[in-house]
């Protein structure tokens, strides 16, 4: 039983919701918290999807299905070819090759129960219930054995030298993680599986098992290209941590050929030919698209507003352009880790690197907010407050999104669901040197943010926007969005920077002392 806890005045002080979990231990209490994250899991794919109903092309529902059609029924070496059997015009894979044999995999479990829910053409826009049931189930298995496991991988890694007392809280805020709920289990992809592959990754850099981490990173790669957003921050800490060993040349080499070997196995079937190599890259990089789709809260979409960049630019320069400012912006936290390497630095750097890329990359898309906000996910304890805010922002960017998806209640519920489990155990961390919070006007200027956000989201829902500006509520909504992206990226960045520095005083008192 729980000691009772008097307060100040001799009364007794409320019993701590998590004092249960936190004395079972980690491993049961991610065991519990899994059990109710596939629960919700489950609740949220009882809704629509992207698509639903909606021909020809239907959405990212039909695009999933449809490869596990093209993988089932044609070689792999048809799969990224455009021809008669697989019309690329037609949601032509355009995800790496893990993703094509995650396909084929899922594919063969879908033509063993259903197979006219896979057959070549005639299944185009299939929506039975069957289909969409073990389609749900493709989606809750790949979570339940990839990104769960890599979870409790690192929670056991993070908090091994920490205090147990808030490890089922941070347990709970990645498992029911809402953005990733909503866009994998709602709006319906497979994020789950190259962030599963990254979070593992991550964890093997905590616990020193550098050619673990390549082979986990490369797999995240060869997934899905997105994970190239923490690309910056894996390559300068293994960079600066080679660097300071006595030889180099030869742990650099060791880790090179654990990726070169991952990556040839993966890519095997279009090594074969330069063609058939570049036929797939040419699949990946969709610059004919532009630097942006719809009203992502980023600075190219945001500031076309005002410059517009697709009419002033080609796209060979804006892809130079768009490079140059990625690589700037991720530039101080990797010269940080190059120079100065440390797991917690590593874990600000995936922030900061991840939310360059979201900012400033080309092609960007809503549901990229998913990987700066898995890595601030992994910071929770440090950065508890901004946290919050990033959950909500990051919500709230891909609002629209999810109101297409007739998403509306799960939006609502995840949301509501996240705030009393993040109110229900607050982080005790210790004050920092710098916040926004310290800023004169940062609260105010937060608050109304915040209320400006609520009247945006009845707008939405209830009024007509004008003739002339169909999409100006989203406009607004990328706009704050966007505002709070740019605040938050400041913040990381310096932060990255600041607790090396105390650090490094707190070092020269200890040997003065």
């Amino acid at each position: 039983m729980p000691k009772k806890n008097l307060s100040g005045d001799g009364t007794a002080a409320p019993i701590d919701a998590w004092w249960w979990l936190s004395h079972k231990g980690t491993t049961t209490s991610f065991l519990c918290i899994s059990l109710f994250a596939l629960l919700i899991r489950s609740a949220v794919s009882m809704f629509p999807y992207s698509g639903a109903g909606t021909p020809p092309k239907f959405g990212d529902f039909e695009a999933q299905r449809h490869w596990m059609e093209i993988t089932t029924n044609l070689p792999a070496t048809d799969w990224y070819r455009n021809g008669t059997q697989n019309d690329l015009t037609y949601w032509g894979l355009d995800y790496p090759p893990l993703t094509a044999y995650q396909s084929y995999i899922h594919g063969i479990l879908l033509r063993f129960f259903n197979p006219e829910s896979v057959s070549l053409f005639s299944s185009r826009g299939h929506e039975s219930y069957i289909g969409k049931l073990l389609m749900r189930w493709t989606v809750l298995s790949s979570d339940a054995l990839i990104f769960f496991p890599s979870a409790l991988f690192f929670v056991l890694v993070y908090h091994r030298n920490r205090a147990k007392s808030q490890v089922a809280w941070h347990i709970a805020m990645i498992l029911l993680n809402p953005c990733l709920i909503l866009i994998d289990h709602g709006h319906f992809q497979y994020n789950c599986i190259s962030l599963g592959l990254t979070v593992g990754a991550i964890a093997a850099v905590l616990c020193g098992s550098e050619v673990l981490t390549c082979v986990l990173f490369t797999l995240a790669l060869s997934h899905k290209q997105m994970s190239a957003y923490f690309a910056p921050a894996f390559f300068s800490h293994l960079l600066g941590k080679c660097l300071r060993r006595k030889n180099p040349i030869l742990s650099l080499l060791k880790l090179g050929i654990a990726v070169i070997v991952t990556f040839v196995i993966v890519w095997w079937p279009y090594l074969h030919s330069v063609d058939d190599f570049l036929m797939v890259l040419s699949r990946l990089a969709p610059f004919e698209r532009g630097i942006y789709e719809d009203y992502v809260a980023n600075f190219w979409c945001t500031t076309s507003i005002l410059i517009k960049w697709k009419k002033l630019f080609t796209t060979p320069s804006l892809k130079s352009i768009s490079l140059a400012a990625t690589v700037l912006a991720s530039l101080p936290s990797m010269v940080h880790q190059i120079f100065s390497p440390s797991n917690e630095g590593f874990l600000y750097g995936l922030l900061n690197s991840s939310m360059a890329f979201y900012l400033f990359s080309f092609q960007v898309h809503e549901k990229s907010i998913l990987m700066p906000f898995l890595a601030a996910t992994l910071l929770a304890l440090k950065i508890p407050d901004h946290f919050n805010h990033l959950t909500y922002y990051a919500l709230f960017s891909m609002f629209p999104l999810l109101c297409r998806d007739n998403l509306l209640l799960p939006y609502l519920t995840l949301h509501l669901l996240f705030t009393l489990i993040y109110h229900s155990q607050l982080p005790k961390t210790k004050a920092s040197s710098f916040s926004f919070t310290s800023f004169p006007g940062y609260v105010f200027l937060l608050r109304t943010h915040f209320f400006i956000s609520l009247v945006l989201h009845v707008v939405y829902l209830t009024i007509q926007p004008p003739q002339k500006y169909p999409f100006l509520f989203e406009a607004l909504i990328m706009i704050l969005c966007f505002s709070f992206f740019v605040m938050f990226a400041f913040y990381i960045n310096y932060t990255q920077w600041n607790f090396s520095s105390r650090f490094r005083s707190a070092d020269k008192e200890k040997k003065q002392i």
